[in-house]
């Protein structure tokens, strides 16, 4: 996939592509214990992109959702890692997605509720990661329990012990994780929704850019990339996402 130069130009103006890496999904990317950098699926794709540019990748590493936005949207970086959603695709144009996440709801043992559709009651406080395709989507969704937000993903379950709150909503694989090191919680059976996480461009970069990331997304699919990715950062109970 050999890219034009002006998509060259568009997707690389500064000569190196600038990828933004949210660390505060473990499912994409975390930060090497030995080393301190950033390795994970997210950073696999990018990498891979900018050698099919022929340009070197430049990382931006931040810790939250929200965060990855505004640096595609304010031009600080040119593609990004995200969870669709139409709140988020006023200026990013998304590729189709490559990976399927699933949302679940994390309570205590002691906690009556049984089913992800008992959740949405009066009097109930459902933790969040601010910005995030959680807090995106269950701010739609809910209409009688009240969300509250931590101020990113990593700090969901802490919030929830801290502030007593009746449930924690995020990744399913990062709630299994607190539930298998914090006694006393559980996960609610099955998920609340499924995230398609794709990668995306600022529609000021154009068409032609946005076109191109996503023909590298399919091909990435295709080919078997992402779940050797996946294998390789030894992630689990996730999907590789159908071809569009």
């Amino acid at each position: 996939m050999i890219a034009h130069p002006s998509v060259l130009s568009s997707l690389a103006p500064t000569g190196r592509l600038r990828a933004v890496i949210n660390l505060g999904n473990p499912i994409l990317a975390r930060r090497d214990a030995g080393s301190g950098q950033p390795v994970g699926v997210s950073v696999d794709l990018a990498s891979e992109l900018a050698r099919r540019l022929g340009v070197e990748a430049e990382f931006l590493l931040v810790e939250k959702a929200a965060d990855s936005v505004a640096a595609v949207n304010e031009g600080r970086a040119d593609v990004g890692f995200f969870a669709v959603d139409p709140a988020r695709g006023a200026e990013i144009a998304f590729t189709a997605p490559y990976l399927l996440i699933e949302g679940a709801y994390l309570v205590r043992d002691e906690s009556p509720l049984q089913a992800n559709d008992e959740v949405d009651r009066a009097g109930l406080r459902v933790a969040v990661g601010k910005g995030s395709a959680y807090d995106l989507f269950l701010s739609r969704e809910l209409k009688a329990a009240e969300i509250v937000r931590a101020p990113s993903s990593p700090d969901v379950v802490p919030a929830f012990l801290e502030q007593g709150l009746e449930v924690a909503a995020g990744v399913k694989q990062q709630l299994e994780m607190d539930a298998a090191r914090l006694p006393g919680l559980r996960l609610l059976p099955g998920r609340f929704m499924v995230i398609r996480q794709a990668m995306g461009t600022a529609k000021a970069a154009g068409q032609q850019a946005a076109d191109h990331v996503a023909a590298f997304v399919e091909a990435m699919k295709a080919s078997g990339f992402v779940a050797q990715a996946l294998q390789r950062h030894g992630i689990d109970g996730v999907t590789v996402a159908p071809a569009a």
